[in-house]
């Protein structure tokens, strides 16, 4: 006996579960919480904070080492903290019931545990069950798949069986196979199992999703730039050094003035401050229902300036919706619904999804309440749907006539019409009029429409056993149109998305001409459409420079997704966040410098995603993008502030070490001069961020910040030297009344700069720091003035001023304030953009 009819025997299941391992999918690996904790810690710029913080404690600054090792430890347990959570919020989400099916073992059928399934198990199938491997078709009848989380099909996908080896087609052609998570929708099914586990298309997705993630365009900025100041270290401490030696300077004196040089030289709190900023984002989005698992897709976020999603279920309400039924005229017609929807309501094969749209429609018309009486309606006999002649057929009685309706795909109804309606009259279908017809229905299918017919035929009073032969001599009556329609509220994100500075391209499964609809429906400009049967050949520049130009990319499959997202990225110009809810979303979820999935998505999708959003309002990407830019542009801010006063401060040291009989200032004044300045920079995460700043995607441009450097760290040092000159040649001033001096400048300079960098506009009348900023800056600045005239004054070698020293520091305070602003406004109207 066939073993399609007994399915396997025990034994032989047993066995081939022992050689091939259960039916589950590979996921990402788990790792033990220590060693991700101890991964955060991996960050270059961390690594040159902690190796400043050894340097320091073995040449006996110890409290300033364990204080840097601290920020160091607070910024890396943050950032592990919040990323714990998510993936335990996100396993939640995750978490599943077990799935049993029905599976034929030795000629009977049982319930089994879906991991026991292995090649060669025969499974009955049904309406409303997920389909538990790859199998191929060995019985079908009225058989619908929903595999949309695999291909980005819209529409369910009508499976029958078939001899023919079909598995060298695209998924979506393969009309007698069926696939590892997608879903029956109507009919009932046998078929045989040929792929479990991990090689299923399911689970060669999945199995990718372990190799090592790329790296995205924040993280490669960062690194970048953390590079950047470890040259920028190596080089002037080098040269403290080696100049303090050849001026017979004390060796250790020396080397801990060239640790503490390094120390200022090092944005020892942008660790800190990006983990407050992100955790700060993090938790603004968790309170909208968003779930942020990488907190560097914050800033991903913000500095994306290329949107690709699917259609299917994201932009799509994944739900299929009656929305036209019009008559051979193309005019709305109540006879064409009424009478499609008898057909659906009275037939008893399966209700597929295209009949119960027609029925959702009746009580959308009618506030949830059937609108067209069934009683009615006297229901006499049917011809059941069937894959060859595409149509089904129901005899009723109305009005004391028997009618036939007939409903099914266009050309299937055309074929057996010799009459049509129009306007009432009933009239000869001649071949104009049919040529005409089929015109019609080709211009709704490339509208993005799936399209069914109506037709009609008063039969005989005779009883009579009716069948598909008496489908013929019918009379037209018009079409019913269907389509996934677009989400809510998806024309104002789209439009917010393209006034931020945000392309959007689609990357569907799905076909041109029905994704060409949707943009329409929603308000993307479509520029062009490529199928991903023509990507093929394509070398990654030719694909690269056709991606950029190109708004839809259809009939994809999830490695044709994948490519297109690393082209778009490989070239650096772009920042590429991808939005997607499919398995065959997967891949380019992970290959994204941001990955977004939804609430509802499959598991695959959850894990391979940066952000899950749990609500279906879109809205949420838009206020994401602009968190994000407020993250980065508060982030940009400490990182210019240091640039244009710390870097230029510590500069003027190096230089004064060696013009100067005694060191500007001991390394101790240096280290609470660093100090004071950091933490007068607390505040800063939590900044008011100018409009204008978040209306464009902020991208790490090292050039740009290099000019910014070469500009004002000068400017800096030379109101350092204007200082110098006051108080060393005009005023005369011994060692400590010199360094308690330029202490004074060095800091006031240093934080007040804090209000102007800031922003763009003129300080006195843009836009207002955050009470928080002000908070803890201005306090700082008082302190360290009264520093000299408290006890700590002796224990960091600083002493008492004369009241014309503190108004010469003042003055060139003020002096050096203005000429920040005026450079500030030229910077940014010329040098910046060009360096850009």
């Amino acid at each position: 006996m066939d073993h399609t009819t007994i399915g396997l025997t025990s034994a032989e299941a047993l066995r081939k579960l022992g050689e091939i391992g259960e039916n589950t999918i590979a996921r990402k690996k788990k790792v033990h919480p220590v060693l991700v904790l101890i991964k955060k810690f991996d960050s270059p710029l961390l690594i040159i904070l902690i190796t400043v913080a050894v340097v320091s404690f073995f040449l006996g600054e110890r409290v300033n080492a364990i204080i840097i090792i601290g920020m160091a430890c607070i910024s890396a347990v943050m950032d592990f903290i919040n990323t714990f959570k998510s993936e335990r919020a996100v396993e939640k989400l995750a978490a599943r019931v077990e799935t049993l099916v029905v599976v034929l073992r030795d000629g009977k059928e049982c319930e089994l545990n879906m991991k026991k399934l292995v090649p060669g198990d025969v499974i009955r199938l049904s309406a409303g069950k997920m389909i538990p491997a790859d199998a191929v078709l060995l019985e079908a009848k009225d058989f619908f798949v929903n595999q949309s989380s695999l291909t980005g099909e819209s529409y369910p996908a009508e499976k029958r069986v078939n001899e023919e080896d079909l598995s060298k087609l695209a998924l979506f052609e393969q009309e007698n196979r069926i696939f590892f998570g997608t879903s029956v929708v109507t009919g009932f099914a046998t078929a045989e199992i040929f792929a479990t586990g991990k090689e299923t298309e399911y689970g060669k997705i999945a199995k990718e999703l372990e190799q090592t993630e790329g790296e995205t365009d924040f993280e490669r900025g960062i690194r970048v730039f953390s590079l950047f100041i470890m040259k920028l270290n190596l080089l002037l401490v080098g040269f403290v050094l080696i100049a303090n030696t050849l001026l017979g300077r004390d060796m250790l004196e020396s080397i801990t003035f060239a640790v503490a040089i390094a120390i200022g030289l090092t944005p020892e709190l942008l660790p800190v401050m990006l983990s407050v900023s992100l955790s700060r984002g993090s938790v603004k989005m968790s309170k909208k229902s968003v779930i942020v698992k990488n907190l560097s897709s914050i800033q991903n976020f913000g500095s994306m300036d290329i949107l690709c999603t699917d259609k299917t279920g994201t932009l799509t309400e994944d739900k299929i919706t009656l929305v036209k039924h019009i008559d051979a005229s193309g005019e709305k017609s109540e006879e064409v619904f009424r009478y499609s929807y008898i057909n659906s309501a009275l037939h008893t094969g399966i209700k597929n999804p295209l009949d119960r749209a027609i029925q959702d429609h009746d009580r959308d018309l009618s506030d949830g309440k059937e609108l067209i009486d069934l009683s009615l309606y006297e229901k006499i006999d049917e011809v059941p749907f069937d894959f060859v002649r595409r149509r089904d057929s129901m005899v009723i009685g109305e009005d004391g006539r028997k009618i036939l309706v007939t409903k099914g795909a266009p050309e299937k109804v055309l074929g057996v019409s010799s009459t049509f309606h129009d306007r009432g009259a009933v009239k000869p279908l001649d071949e104009a009029e049919r040529k005409r017809l089929e015109t019609m229905y080709a211009d709704l299918s490339r509208e993005g429409f799936r399209v069914l017919s109506i037709a009609i035929k008063e039969l005989a009073s005779d009883d009579y056993l009716y069948n598909k032969d008496d489908e013929r001599d019918m009379s037209f009556l018009g079409f019913i149109a269907f389509i996934d329609p677009a989400k809510k509220g998806v024309i104002h994100v789209v439009n917010s998305l393209r006034d931020s500075g945000v392309t959007i391209k689609i990357l569907t499964g799905d076909s041109d001409i029905l994704t060409e609809k949707i943009c329409h429906d929603i308000g993307i400009e479509v520029e062009g459409t490529v199928l991903g049967s023509a990507i093929q050949g394509l070398s990654d520049t030719a694909l690269s420079n056709l991606a950029k130009k190109t708004t839809i990319f259809a009939r994809l499959t999830p490695a044709d997704k994948e490519r297109i997202i690393s082209v778009l990225r490989n070239r650096g110009e772009h920042v590429v966040g991808y939005l997607g809810d499919g398995i065959n979303d997967a891949t380019a979820l992970r290959a994204a410098d941001v990955g977004i999935s939804v609430d509802n998505a499959v598991d695959v999708a959850k894990d391979a995603a940066d952000i899950i959003l749990l609500e279906k309002d879109l809205n949420v990407l838009h206020e994401g993008i602009v968190e994000g830019r407020k993250t980065f542009q508060n982030t940009l801010k400490y990182i210019m502030m240091w640039l244009s006063s710390n870097f230029g401060n510590m500069f003027s040291m190096m230089g004064a070490s060696i013009l100067l009989p005694f060191l500007p200032m001991s390394p101790q004044q240096v280290l609470l001069n660093n100090f004071l300045y950091d933490s007068a920079q607390v505040g800063l995460p939590t900044d008011n961020v100018d409009p204008e700043d978040v209306k464009r995607p902020p991208r790490w441009n090292l050039n740009a910040i290099k000019r910014f450097m070469i500009i004002f760290g000068p400017i800096s040092s030379l109101f350092d030297f204007a200082t110098f000159g006051v108080l060393f040649f005009t005023f005369h001033l011994p060692e400590h009344q010199f360094q308690t001096g330029w202490f004074l400048e060095s800091l006031a300079t240093q934080v007040l700069v804090i209000f102007l960098i800031r922003t763009k506009k003129f300080v006195l009348l843009g836009s207002r720091p955050s009470a928080l900023l002000i908070a803890s800056t201005v306090p700082i600045v008082l302190a360290s003035w009264i520093v000299p005239f408290s006890p700590l004054a002796a224990p960091f070698g600083l002493t008492i001023l004369p009241l014309p020293i503190f108004l010469w520091i003042i003055a060139i305070t003020l002096i050096y304030l203005a000429l920040v602003e005026i450079g500030k406004k030229v910077f940014y109207k010329t040098l910046w953009s060009e360096a850009r």
